[in-house]
């Protein structure tokens, strides 16, 4: 074992164990807190099972007809007949079933993560102190290669889609932070300002001033973290999240380049419809698209009430 006496090689400077210190404080935790992370490992792996069984449940092509529709609820015919097209693609190579594994355990982390995110990024937005001590964790989260991620949740939680999911959630939270920060702290001053003259709370201000002007780039930080959650997706294939991830190291592990493909090709069509719907509703897509149209369209017309009648 080396010891802090220890110099490093040829530079005279004394080693530090920080690797050692890190495991005997995951060591520590794992022996302490072990109820809590099989609680964890309980729930996560309920949702994500849960939501896998019922994308699986019924028929892929209905299925990828309900999502086409989706496209041209938010957008126009145009994403819609790009989504059946490149949806009805996966289950021709039989990448279906994988894909939807995918898209629960994606579903599941992104949620998550946005859950911890969002309110995150409003408090770093409401206080400096708060923002200057999360940026260096996020910091962390996000330029720790991915693949590090991976060794302590397995520590934590075992192999299996619990691990996958967690490393998935702690790569792919920070933009959510972040972009949440920004956009709140870019809302113009003077509306601020505006709002607490009229006598609104800071609660008030947040909801009906700074939320809804910084929804865009809240939206841009949700479709970030389910991008990166997808691609951490499928690394964490590696830890036996199965999925389209599975699929990718399977053929790693066979040299088996026709799978390796359309595994792959599989992750870009979940990608590029996942970015669409997302970045269509990021961009007013719901207010502007189909489905405002259609809900106008169903509401009952008003008759113009009689003018008073004038009096001598």
């Amino acid at each position: 074992m080396i010891t802090t006496a220890q110099e490093t090689e040829g530079a005279g400077v004394p080693r530090l164990n920080v690797g050692e210190w890190i495991e005997t404080g995951f060591g520590w935790v794992n022996d302490n807190l072990g109820a809590l992370f099989d609680l964890i490992r309980t729930v996560v792996s309920t949702l994500t099972g849960g939501l896998d069984d019922l994308l699986n449940t019924p028929d892929a092509l209905l299925l990828a007809v309900a999502f086409s529709l989706l496209g041209w609820l938010v957008k126009d015919w145009k994403l819609g007949l790009l989504s059946i097209v490149m949806l009805v693609f996966v289950i021709s190579i039989d990448q279906w079933e994988n894909a939807m594994t995918t898209l629960a355990l994606v579903a599941v982390a992104a949620a998550i993560a946005l859950v911890i995110a969002i309110p995150l990024g409003i408090w770093a937005a409401r206080s400096d102190r708060v923002s200057g001590a999360i940026r260096p964790v996020m910091d962390l989260m996000q330029t720790m290669p991915a693949f590090v991620w991976l060794v302590p949740v397995v520590t934590l939680f075992s192999i299996g889609v619990t691990s996958g999911v967690v490393a998935t959630i702690i790569f792919a939270l920070p933009p959510g932070v972040r972009f949440t920060e920004l956009g709140i702290r870019g809302v113009d001053a003077e509306v601020v300002e505006a709002g607490h003259a009229f006598g609104s709370t800071p609660g008030q201000i947040l909801v009906r001033i700074q939320l809804p002007l910084a929804l865009k780039t809240i939206m841009a930080g949700v479709n970030q973290v389910i991008m990166l959650a997808l691609s951490m997706a499928v690394i964490a294939g590696l830890v036996g999240a199965g999925g389209l991830g599975g699929e990718v190291m399977r053929a790693i592990g066979s040299l088996d380049i026709g799978l390796a493909f359309e595994a792959g090709l599989a992750v870009v069509v979940l990608a590029i419809y996942l970015d669409r719907v997302t970045s269509a509703i990021g961009h007013g897509g719901m207010a502007v698209g189909r489905m405002s149209k259609l809900l106008r369209r169903g509401r009952p017309r008003r008759s113009p009430e009689p003018a008073p009648a004038k009096t001598t």
